[in-house]
């Protein structure tokens, strides 16, 4: 028989159990999404002209820069953060970009940056950035052919979700990118305690949706990435169709690879807007 110290014990760790699955469970949202509403810059500081844009979803809105190029008839990079930025941390980035000689529209999260102070969630993302292709395909009438799909992060979770409505836009480009929200909080937590097909309400499941794309597919990551790993970035590029491109970058960590080497960074960048893959399956790595 269990002894009276044995069941109180026993109690104690079912009732933490129980309490760390719920949390999980509804407070996951506060895991997974760091809204910061201070700008630090804005393009102006990096000497490129820039609009304010403003997006509509009912009483909501959603803030967004568009920085065109110097000739109206280039293509367009729509471009989407991490959980922990806003628009304000990535005008350097934008400036790297720019030499593309691309069009690059920004947007903030409802939460982040400008926008409507509202919590985000997996679902408000999406909705977020279909405002944003709406923008660009119908008050821009910019051909879906002509639009790249940039995402870092979380933001690359969210531009494969776009990609699963538009397949007929020009390209999709991950950075960094996980494989779901589940694979995620499996390896974070370490050991298989909890249900987590069943506790995972923000699914971001892109290793599922990226089997389905019909755009061509190039893959960022970093060997240095401590946030997520390789071999994350080697399951989605397995799962992707052709054509697809997955480059390595040697040392590059979660949100330093554009800067750690620009050249091949825009190398790649450019070869891919303008050529597609380098060539089916191909693997390429700056080591």
């Amino acid at each position: 028989m269990l002894s009276k110290l044995s069941v109180i014990l026993l109690s104690v760790l079912a009732t933490l159990y129980i309490s760390l699955g719920l949390l999980l469970h509804w407070g996951q949202t506060k895991l997974i999404f760091f809204p910061d509403s201070y700008i630090e810059s804005t393009p102006q500081d990096y000497g490129l002209d820039y609009q304010d844009v403003w997006l509509s979803l009912g009483e909501d809105r959603v803030h967004g820069w568009w920085i065109p190029a110097a000739q109206a008839s280039t293509p367009v990079l729509l471009y989407f953060h991490g959980n922990g930025s806003n628009n304000g941390d990535l005008t350097q980035l934008a400036a790297i970009l720019h030499q593309l000689e691309v069009s690059v529209l920004l947007i903030d999260y409802r939460g982040y940056g400008k926008s409507s102070p509202v919590f985000p969630n997996e679902t408000r993302v999406y909705e977020d950035a279909e405002a944003a292709w709406q923008y660009l395909t119908q008050e821009r009438q910019i051909e879906p052919q002509q639009i790249f799909v940039y995402g870092q992060s979380l933001g690359g979770a969210i531009a494969i979700e776009l990609a699963t409505k538009h397949p007929d836009m020009a390209g999709l480009i991950t950075e960094g990118t996980f494989t779901s929200i589940q694979d995620l909080a499996g390896l974070m937590l370490g050991i298989k305690l909890f249900p987590l097909g069943l506790l995972v309400t923000q699914r971001f499941d892109s290793i599922t949706k990226i089997k389905s794309l019909q755009t061509p597919i190039l893959i960022l990551h970093g060997t240095g990435d401590r946030t997520i790993p390789l071999w994350m970035a080697k399951k989605l590029y397995s799962a992707a169709p052709e054509p697809k491109q997955l480059t390595i970058f040697h040392q590059a960590g979660h949100n330093n690879l554009p800067e750690l080497d620009q050249q091949k960074y825009l190398r790649i960048l450019r070869q891919f807007i303008q050529s597609g893959p380098i060539q089916e399956s191909s693997v390429i790595s700056n080591q």
